[in-house]
């Protein structure tokens, strides 16, 4: 296995702290303002009793809670807790309620840590592919993965370089009772011997210090490294970005995007047996309905706007894999470079939302207002594909009045730019 010099960590990182694999000490009394101190002094009882007060706490009234509790505790560790508090409020949206209460958070890491859907979905297939009965998952993080990997019966490594993400991983598995399971160990994950596990997960970092990163290369661990360490593991995942280009997956690898809720949430390049080295795949959460192909499918066709409109997911459109939509609804799209399917029959699955289309016009602001108003519509949803008008903008334009709702539709059909207005299937007439 290579050696990367020079990563950057998953969380923040101190470069004056050594980045040994101990497990940190407790926090001197000249240390208040070190990241990891601050950490560990909320692991002692007081610093646990003073969080779990922070539960429910607004903040909007910070201030003044702060100065209430300064007057009991250390000044450094009510910072610490409000901070805790703060982050544990975000993370419910990716963790859940009853998890994220009693885990623990760096900024970093609620940003980038995997939800728990997701996670859960990606240890459902390690499991389905079986023999899978331990994972290394360097850049594990704040431990998301870990712990979603661990509850499906996996032994799990868990592996970072950043001190403080490390011992924060730790106390996500103990506070999960999950630590029997679960080792996380601080140190480069170029230098880990991962050949005595089933399996490898790999999460490079994908930000820097000027935001998101989008040259694979420049991931760390580089892409290529990851693809190398997957290659070398009986069986692998490695988390990339969605809107990775399809010509940079290697051959070898399975290729699955993943949305939640709507919103496409990452792609994940799968090695090994029990994954279709060459195909691509759209997942679909919280249904869990996976649409495959075997490979890059035909073009479909393109015709004129019919009746609905389907627009599909875009875990679907990441994928590639919009033509078998068009095949399953007997549908065309309605401009070959355009990602909107039509039809003539009312067609419904996981991949798509449909809309019954009931006006078609030449983008033209001053009819779409006199029609609007003529359906007193007060509520209008805007959904646009290949125009460069903005929803809000033109929501404004509108002046809106009245008790119905409509959706329309700025895009373009053979090549023209056109509104098409309608409502969702299930919605009114």
């Amino acid at each position: 296995m290579g050696r990367v010099n020079a990563l950057a960590p998953n969380g923040p990182h101190d470069p004056a702290r050594p980045n040994d694999t101990d497990r940190p000490g407790p926090p001197g009394p000249s240390d208040p303002h070190d990241p990891l101190a601050a950490f560990l002094a909320l692991r002692t009882p007081e610093g646990a009793e003073l969080l779990a007060g922070l539960r429910s706490y607004d903040p909007a009234q910070e201030l003044a809670t702060a100065t209430r509790l300064r007057r009991s505790h250390p000044a450094h560790l009510v910072s610490a807790a409000l901070g805790q508090a703060r982050l544990r409020q975000r993370a419910v949206a990716k963790f859940g309620a009853e998890d994220a209460y009693r885990m623990f958070f760096t900024p970093n890491g609620v940003e980038q840590a995997t939800r728990t859907s997701v996670a859960t979905r990606r240890a459902q297939r390690f499991v389905a592919a079986g023999g899978v009965r331990s994972v290394a998952d360097l850049c594990c993080g704040i431990g998301g993965d870990a712990i979603a990997l661990a509850r499906a019966g996996i032994s799990v490594l868990a592996v970072d370089r950043d001190p403080l993400t490390a011992e924060v991983a730790r106390a996500n598995a103990a506070a999960l009772g999950l630590d029997g399971l679960i080792e996380v160990r601080c140190a480069d994950v170029t230098d880990v011997d991962t050949s005595p596990y089933d399996a490898v997960f790999v999460d490079p970092a994908r930000r820097g210090g000027r935001g998101r990163i989008f040259d694979p290369e420049a991931y760390s661990p580089p892409l290529s490294w990851a693809v190398d360490a997957a290659l070398g593991a009986p069986r692998a995942a490695l988390k990339i970005a969605p809107g990775i280009p399809h010509e940079a997956i290697p051959e070898r690898a399975e290729a699955e995007w993943i949305s939640d809720g709507g919103d496409v949430k990452e792609a994940v390049l799968w090695f090994g047996e029990g994954f279709a080295a060459g195909s691509y795949r759209a997942t679909v959460l919280p249904d869990g309905a996976s649409l495959w192909s075997a490979g890059p499918p035909p073009a479909p066709p393109v015709g004129p706007v019919g009746r609905y409109l389907y627009e599909p997911d875009g875990a679907v459109i990441r994928a590639g894999l919009v033509a078998d939509v068009v095949a399953r609804c007997n549908g065309r799209l309605i401009d070959e470079t355009i990602a909107y399917v039509t039809g003539d029959e009312p067609y419904a699955s996981p991949y798509t939302s449909g809309y019954e289309i009931t006006d078609r016009m030449p983008f033209n602001m001053k009819k779409l207002k006199a029609l609007l108003r003529e359906r007193e519509v007060g509520v209008l949803t805007v959904k646009k594909r290949g125009s460069a008008v903005e929803p809000e903008e033109l929501r404004r334009r509108m002046k809106l009045h009245g008790p119905n709702s409509a959706t329309v539709f700025l895009t373009r059909v053979a090549g023209a730019p056109t509104m098409l207005i309608g409502h969702p299937m299930d919605g009114p007439a």
